[in-house]
């Protein structure tokens, strides 16, 4: 796998957080920028992390808005059982996986595989569900097996991101928004029985028009939609503007380079599994998307899992991707406090 401007942690740096007490060390993993994440250990490994964090629940949200991540590494976490009781500690309900566009199977009530992509593929940065009109605030990362080599979450702060990114190609985005476009069965990607956890028409129908998506049949049982989005946020609680899209990932280009090539040979462009473009239809040029690809790779942050390892992420402030890997892996996902919060008029302070 070939890694250009990786941030690779290799030691921790101890920073002073006044907010918790005595029983654990608040530490960072050093990187080139930024300070993400926020890495949390138990001084005493009998430290039940879920008593803790119930007494700590305010101190750990503002934690997580400042820094965007928070790492806990060291805990006694032993089961997938366990980190769903922690994960009820932040929010008691969890969100199903919605409008999916990666299969995922639940694994312990509405806590799921990360991805059932293949291992020898990379999983490009993005924001759970941005291209949806609902979304998670919060997203939780459960390490049960790490890879033997690879595998890594990387992560990325989508306020570096966009504050990187071309103006021009940020005020661009923010006029025109991006058109997802969905093709779904016929071999090629997931088909809509699955994406919408229904057989029944009607029901994709009335979802389709509760979320403001265009939809259309096709030779009877086949489905297209069209969902304009937003492409850059105002998170709700910090204020702060983020790139939140998922332009770069649902391109056509995004794909492996043989079935890609497959696709643009044998299948019109209207009937690709999966395509963007700007809002108003035009095509995403080339040299955007690169640009986009570049930023990210650029501000990624990458470290090895640790068994029992437990990662929460601001949606909103955070991306994740994954990295490919070898031998058996385990990391299952858990997500809550559904947002639909658009903020997203266009602000002079990003001209």
């Amino acid at each position: 796998m070939k890694k250009v401007g990786i941030k690779m942690q290799k030691e921790v740096v101890a920073i002073q957080e006044t907010m918790f007490d005595q029983k654990v060390r608040v530490e960072l993993l050093p990187n080139v920028q930024g300070t993400l994440p926020l890495v949390i250990r138990p001084i005493d490994e009998q430290l039940d992390l879920h008593a803790w964090v119930k007494e700590h629940a305010d101190q750990l949200e503002n934690s997580l808005l400042k820094y965007g991540g928070i790492l806990f590494r060291g805990f006694d976490v032993p089961t997938i059982e366990s980190f769903e009781s922690l994960t009820k500690q932040f929010a008691p309900e969890l969100v199903e996986y919605g409008e999916r566009s990666t299969p995922r199977t639940e694994v312990q009530g509405r806590v799921y595989t990360s991805t059932e992509y293949p291992a020898d593929q990379s999983i490009p940065q993005h924001n759970e569900n941005s291209y949806a009109h609902q979304w998670a605030m919060k997203i939780w990362f459960y390490c049960a097996q790490p890879a033997q080599q690879g595998g890594e979450t990387p992560i990325a702060d989508s306020r570096e991101v966009l504050s990187l990114l071309d103006p021009a190609i940020v005020r661009r985005f923010m006029e025109k928004k991006v058109m997802y476009v969905r093709n779904y069965g016929g071999g090629l990607d997931l088909p809509w029985q699955d994406v919408f956890r229904t057989e029944d028409k009607a029901v994709v129908e009335q979802y389709c028009k509760k979320m403001g998506m265009e939809y259309e049949w096709l030779n009877g049982d086949c489905l297209r939609t069209r969902s304009l989005r937003p492409a850059v946020a105002k998170h709700p609680k910090t204020g702060d503007w983020v790139w939140f899209n998922q332009a770069h990932l649902f391109h056509v280009t995004n794909l492996p380079e043989e079935i890609r090539d497959y696709i643009m040979m044998a299948v019109p462009e209207e009937n690709y599994p999966r395509n963007t473009y700007f809002g108003d239809g035009q095509p995403i040029d080339l040299a955007i998307l690169e640009e986009i690809r570049n930023v990210f790779e650029r501000t990624s942050v990458y470290f090895p899992w640790e068994k029992r390892d437990v990662l929460m992420l601001d949606n909103m402030l955070v991306s994740h991707g994954r990295a490919p890997f070898t031998g058996p892996r385990k990391v299952v996902v858990a997500m809550a406090d559904p947002s639909t919060n658009y903020t997203f008029e266009f602000d002079s302070g990003l001209n």
